[in-house]
């Protein structure tokens, strides 16, 4: 299967992902891209930030027409959200690929652990 393909159905599971739980397509695409695409570690995350803003931009309209979201009860987090998303684009290019991996990875326990229970 050609590289465009697989770039394809993994931005097509990292959609369906974000727009079941209204996010965490990324710790669908990370893995994706590094093993199955063999794109390099650095890339995977600078990517998945690039394919995620809009998949999460849309399924914020869509929640926003279906559940009647309210902009105003989201903005505390919005602000935060940016204000984290600045720090950790500034940090990004400090933090060496393999502690990258392991606070993903942490942050995937974390997560998972936290849904089973």
């Amino acid at each position: 299967m050609n590289k465009r393909w697989k770039y394809g159905l993994s931005g097509a599971a990292a959609g369906l992902v974000s727009g079941l739980f209204g996010g965490g397509g990324g710790t669908v695409l990370v893995p994706l891209l590094t093993g199955w695409c063999k794109t390099e570690q650095k890339r995977a995350f600078a990517n998945c930030v690039a394919v995620i803003f809009p998949l999460c931009a849309l399924s914020a309209v869509i929640y926003l027409l279906r559940t009647g979201l309210r902009l105003v009860t989201a903005l505390p987090y919005l602000v935060g959200g940016l204000a984290g998303g600045f720090v950790g684009g500034k940090l990004f290019g400090k933090v060496s690929t393999p502690w990258l991996r392991r606070i993903f990875g942490v942050f995937l326990v974390y997560g998972g652990v936290r849904y089973l229970l």
